[in-house]
């Protein structure tokens, strides 16, 4: 019997802690909303004899979600950590959530594996969001399955998906992509699977670490044809293979199945495995996983921030990586950790440092501290197992780390070190919002600092100019769980108010301006009078004081006075109170009295000349604007364009950015932009990304002008 079939009997168990970095496996499963992931991750759970009873998908448990809102959506929006025991091996299943906002508990979880299981569903064509993802993987260098989910589904057609899958996955060598199992119907139903390179027949249903059904199907497809193409693609990735294939040897399964792991690691092939509801063909996936699948030492690790590189030796230095952080009501801030070198204790002290999501972007890095850290779980659903140890390469939950961010490195405090961060997702859609009430806003600082701790892809800013509190988020979903985890586990109410972009005002032509402060109410009184000249100047150029008073008609101590005025008229405006800028302010004259004189009064009297000026002149409303990059497939692009005009874009132009991408660069207003997250993922089909960055403020269209002034009225 071979290796993978022996396997089956006694193969299950929980499988909490191992000692060895062979005997860990990391697993992310990849795919959209609605593929069945979530489903899939219980069903090998079950097949694993980790769930004790199969009833629980039926009853609206799972061992993936678990947050409050996940159930009330109906899907995931936390990264899940579900571990399972198989023939003596630690399988982490890492489940991401499928939705596009986010996209950052996804990178988290690239970081956290060695290899992939891209989740397809039969009943639903592969979009531009998959390819994207496959890519994505592709670029990590991480080996790759295929398991296509809902065949049970009365339009399923295995053959199909396996054709789409080659044409999409392929690139260029659809040999690359092959099915391990094939699917066996009768009467319309699925019955169970074949083997190709043993020719078994397992019957349908979970196992619950049982034998499944062995033996012969009369029902089962011809399997010929699709085994000598698998069996080609194996013994073309390995030398010794080809040469006793090409020579009419017929190669045992045991070769093959030691031919297929080095071509799934050297990302040669990508085998396919039908999955149905009720888990048939899980067993099937554990087994691919574990004879197949990479070990954390087969894998390259990630480099340390200065170059170096990371040991990844269980006996060597410590150094983990904080992947994700939660909140739970009853134990506290709990952070799932990848160990990548030496072996994590329970109450081990540890160096935490690291950038954070905002901080990296500026080039900065937050304070590092030592802490020590309280007991080590693995997590199962919302249970959390105790376990001794977690080696090299091994995931685990670790409480209490209260100053560590997601991204932070963890060490040993003897030698410390810092791991490089994985790329994040920009938050491009802003978000305002305002504290229901005085004590809301007094927990507010505390609850966004939290959430900004567990979620590295939203960026809090409090914006200066218009006075808001703006969430940058990732999407539409993506707010609406930021603003459920505020209210839920931070007590914090609040509530959404609309966005407001900064704008500028500036002259449109020159004016002179005159102020005077006379005032006289018994002992000292208060004098001052200046004249001024205002000039607009060109875009970007800031502010100009120039000093043209002769004769001394305004003395030398008061003209630093007079600017300061006029400055802080410039901040708050002189039309629609938006701050001025783009200005020349000359003083040509003015006059001022031997006693009454002051600094105040002199203040006063700038500031009056620069409001009398304005009412000379047309003051004009400025609008910013950002370039923009927007990466899209070139069957958008049309339609990308199209809107961009609507936008009143100017188009700088369009570059090749890939096979089958372009690149387009584009002056956008920002008014425009403010839900353009959301807007290009429905153009493109979730295929779309965009970059902004400011670049400079420019007169707003009169009609555009005109409407903003009466919604201030």
């Amino acid at each position: 019997m071979s290796e993978r079939a022996s396997s089956r009997a006694g193969a299950a168990g929980q499988v909490t802690a191992v000692d060895r970095p062979e005997q860990v496996r990391n697993v992310v499963l990849v795919g959209v909303s609605g593929a069945g992931k979530t489903t899939l991750t219980e069903s090998l759970a079950l097949a694993a004899g980790e769930l004790p009873r199969a009833g629980r998908v039926s009853e609206g448990t799972t061992v993936s979600d678990h947050e409050e809102i996940e159930h009330q959506q109906q899907r995931s929006v936390r990264l899940a950590l579900v571990p399972v025991g198989w023939r003596d091996v630690k399988i982490n299943l890492l489940d991401p959530p499928g939705h596009a906002d986010f996209a950052g508990e996804l990178r988290a979880a690239l970081r956290a594996a060695d290899a992939a299981v891209f989740v397809i569903s039969a009943t639903d064509p592969i979009g531009g969001p998959v390819r994207a993802l496959w890519q994505e993987c592709a670029v990590l260098g991480l080996p790759r399955a295929i398991a296509v989910t809902h065949m049970d589904a009365a339009r399923a057609d295995f053959d199909e998906v396996l054709k789409s899958c080659q044409e999409a996955f392929g690139a260029g060598h659809p040999d690359s992509v092959q099915p391990l199992d094939l699917p066996v119907r009768s009467e319309g139903q699925v019955r169970g699977t074949v083997e190709l390179l043993s020719g078994e027949f397992h019957g349908q249903g979970r196992t619950h670490g049982q034998a499944q059904t062995q033996g012969r199907a009369e029902s089962a497809p011809a399997t010929g044809p699709a085994r000598e193409r698998l069996v080609e693609a194996i013994a073309g990735e390995d030398d010794e293979l080809l040469e006793r294939y090409l020579g009419g040897e017929t190669l045992d399964e045991d070769a093959l199945t030691r031919g297929l792991r080095g071509a799934v690691l050297h990302d040669a092939i990508h085998p396919v495995l039908p999955i149905t509801e009720d888990g048939t063909g899980a067993v099937d996936l554990l087994d691919l996983i574990v004879s197949a699948y990479p070990a954390p030492s087969d894998r390259p690790l990630p480099e340390f921030t200065d170059g170096s590189e990371l040991p990844g030796d269980p006996r060597g230095p410590l150094v983990a990586q904080v992947i994700q952080n939660t909140g739970d009501p009853y134990v506290g801030r709990l952070s799932l950790v990848r160990v990548f070198s030496g072996t994590l204790h329970p109450d081990s002290p540890l160096h935490v440092a690291g950038p954070d999501a905002a901080e990296q972007r500026a080039g900065a890095a937050h304070q590092a501290a030592d802490e020590r850290i309280a007991g080590l779980t693995s997590p199962f659903g919302k249970q959390q197992r105790p376990v001794p140890h977690a080696v090299a390469g091994d995931l685990v939950c670790v409480g209490k780390l209260t100053g560590a961010r997601v991204g932070d490195t963890l060490s040993d405090p003897a030698a410390p070190a810092t791991l490089t961060r994985w790329e994040l997702p920009e938050p491009l859609l802003p978000i305002a919002i305002a504290a229901h009430s005085r004590s809301d806003e007094d927990k507010l600082a505390q609850g966004l600092s939290r959430l900004a701790a567990q979620d590295p892809t939203v960026r809090v800013e409090q914006n200066p100019d218009t006075r808001q509190l703006v969430l940058w988020c990732t999407g539409e979903a993506h707010a609406g769980v930021l603003l459920h985890l505020l209210s839920a586990q931070f007590g914090v109410q609040v509530e959404q108010v609309e966005y407001q972009v900064a704008l500028r005002e500036t002259f449109g032509g020159s004016a002179t301006g005159h102020g005077r402060l006379v005032k006289q109410s018994g002992g000292h009184g208060q004098y001052a009078i200046c004249e001024l000249l205002v000039e607009p100047l060109p875009s970007g150029s800031g502010f100009e004081f120039v000093d043209k008073v002769v004769g001394g008609a305004v003395p030398r101590n008061f003209i630093p006075s007079v600017e300061k005025g006029v400055r802080a008229q410039l901040a708050n405006g002189v039309g629609e109170g938006y701050p001025l800028v783009d200005v020349r302010v000359t003083l040509v004259d003015g006059k001022a009295h031997s006693v009454d004189s002051s600094d105040a009064a002199f203040q006063s009297a700038g500031a009056l000349a620069l409001r009398d000026a304005a009412t000379r002149t047309t003051v004009r409303l400025l609008e910013p604007v950002a370039v923009v990059g927007v990466l899209v497939p070139d069957e958008y692009q049309g339609a990308v364009l199209s809107d961009l005009s609507v936008r009143r874009a100017r188009v700088l132009g369009t570059e090749p950015a890939g096979p089958g991408q372009s690149l387009l660069r584009a002056e956008v207003p920002e008014l425009e932009l403010t839900r353009y997250a959301v807007d290009l993922r429905s153009l493109s089909h979730g295929t779309g990304s965009f970059t902004r960055s400011p670049l400079r403020y420019d007169p707003m269209p009169a009609a555009l002008a005109d409407r903003v002034a009466k919604a201030r009225d």
